[in-house]
């Protein structure tokens, strides 16, 4: 979320000057002692020419960029492949039959087979729909799926708004919702309560059981596990995978959920604008769209008043898909392949546990931690997305926008707010629906007036977070220069 400028603190102000000529001389010392602690780390340094190559531009304009969970970035081999392919090319919209029509279709076409290839997903079994996002993929699902008085749609409190939006779907048409807790601390899935809630014999014919792949909070890794689990007590599933595909694989002939959400531009940061739900066909049967648009028809009539929906994807994707950013989808799964995924979730683990090790032993001269994390403090089943706040020698928070306004000033790109993902904060905070209520019952507010009036109650420190997060062209320095930041707030007083 937008955040207003802070005027910061002298004292900081005066720490943050000369911040980059001192960080960069102890760098190389830094990573030569972390590299000797950690020789595996060597064994990634693949990374560090492919960043040279095609993401050059980090250095050159001085990023220190700490918001892949936000956004990925894009090597410039991709864009000039895609630039190519269409400065040698004539496609046209792809619904008709016309020379650059069809070649348009074949591009297509084939990037869509390309996903399916990439996520190891039988073409008989599944298909892949072109979304303008996660977000619309999760759409898709929430206002086609057959909710009815006798349905349950059940959810982690650990979930973006896009997964927390289907239960509006689902109150709409009468259905039952469930949110089933996380663990205080760890903010992992209470496993026996959730356990307990799929199992419940509540009566229900069509269950829905939604939940991420991984956190776009926290970096807690959910079980994939709690798929087949779901499923053998009757639940369809729908996964959250975008937090998740940057820096893991997703193989759908182990793990098979109904439905899959993925935005393009978090796996490899180019084109935006596109993502896309992998749904099983069977799934898609049990769907029913409340409305029909251009390329979803086979047919349909005015006077007669009846249409025919496309069947399988060409039923969902409304509109004219995006043909000519489309093709960009291939191209970037081709680089994650040539790159390694496998070799991006090491590196990334590497530097987690630095951080983590840094941010847990950072203490003030009273020996009072600096930093306070949400989450698991180790590597264990999480990913490299670290959600945490500042606090001053006394215990006291420093406002999360002071900490980004600082990291602003010195071309450090962090993340601050509830990161679109209330759940999983309010059990960071500790936040109680009795806490929470009073926000809704008259004027309509917005997320900092609702966090001053939490704070004033006495019923949190603070309400938000800062995240950092790793990605494929991350490297030491970006964590190295991270802790020289937050060493900043050593002794620093909370205004």
């Amino acid at each position: 979320m937008h955040t207003p400028t802070q005027i910061l603190p002298s004292q900081l102000a005066a720490k943050l000057d000369g911040f980059h000529a001192r960080a960069g001389q102890a760098l190389a010392a830094a990573e030569q002692d972390f590299c000797a602690r950690v020789p595996a780390y060597e064994q990634t340094r693949d990374l560090d020419d492919l960043r040279c190559q095609g993401y050059a531009r980090l250095d050159d304009l001085g990023h220190t960029y700490l918001d892949y969970t936000g956004g990925g970035l894009f090597s410039t081999d991709q864009l000039e492949q895609h630039t190519a392919l269409l400065t040698n090319n004539i496609y046209g919209n792809p619904h008709s039959l016309n020379p650059t029509s069809f070649a348009a279709t074949e591009i297509n076409e084939s990037a869509r087979q390309a996903v399916l290839a990439y996520f190891n997903a039988d073409p008989e079994q599944y298909t892949v729909i072109f979304t303008m996002n996660a977000s619309g993929a999760l759409k898709l699902v929430g206002e086609a799926y057959p909710f009815d008085e006798n349905s349950h749609y059940l959810l982690l409190f650990d979930n973006h708004n896009s997964v927390n939006g289907i239960r509006e779907y689902a109150r709409r048409n009468g259905a039952q919702f469930t949110y089933s807790p996380l663990m205080p601390g760890s903010l992992r899935v209470d496993e026996a309560t959730l356990m307990r809630n799929l199992d419940a014999d509540n009566g229900a014919t069509n269950k829905l059981f939604a939940f991420p792949a991984q956190s776009n909070f926290s970096g807690v890794k959910h079980p994939l596990s709690l798929i087949e689990a779901a499923q053998s007590r009757g639940w369809d599933v729908v996964l959250d995978a975008a937090a998740y595909l940057p820096t893991n694989t997703l193989d759908l002939s182990q793990v098979q959920p109904q439905f899959v959400s993925m935005s393009f531009y978090k796996m490899f940061g180019y084109p935006t604008g596109i993502g896309a739900l992998v749904a099983r066909k069977d799934a898609l049967e049990k769907l029913n769209r409340p409305w029909f648009a251009g390329g979803t028809i086979s047919i349909a009539t005015v006077q007669a008043d009846a249409y025919y929906l496309h069947v399988n994807e060409a039923g969902f994707e409304d509109g004219t898909i995006n043909y000519l950013g489309i093709p960009a989808v291939e191209i970037g799964l081709k680089h994650l392949q040539q790159v390694g995924v496998n070799k991006i979730q090491q590196r990334v683990t590497l530097l987690s546990g630095y951080l983590l090790r840094f941010m847990a032993d950072l203490k003030h001269s009273n020996g009072q931690p600096v930093i306070k994390i949400y989450g698991p403090t180790d590597t264990e089943s999480r990913g490299a997305t670290f959600a945490f706040n500042v606090y001053d020698p006394q215990g006291h928070v420093i406002p999360y926008q002071i900490v980004e306004t600082a990291a602003n000033s010195l071309n450090i790109s962090l993340r601050t707010g509830c990161f679109c993902n209330p759940g999983a904060g309010e059990t960071a905070h500790g936040l109680t629906a009795s806490d929470l209520q009073p926000c809704f019952l008259n004027d309509r507010i917005d997320f900092t007036e609702m966090a001053e009036r939490l704070v004033e109650k006495h019923s949190t420190d603070i309400v938000g977070a800062i995240r950092a997060s790793l990605g494929i062209a991350s490297n030491f320095a970006d964590a190295y220069r991270l802790t020289a930041f937050l060493s900043l707030f050593v002794d620093e007083d909370a205004p």
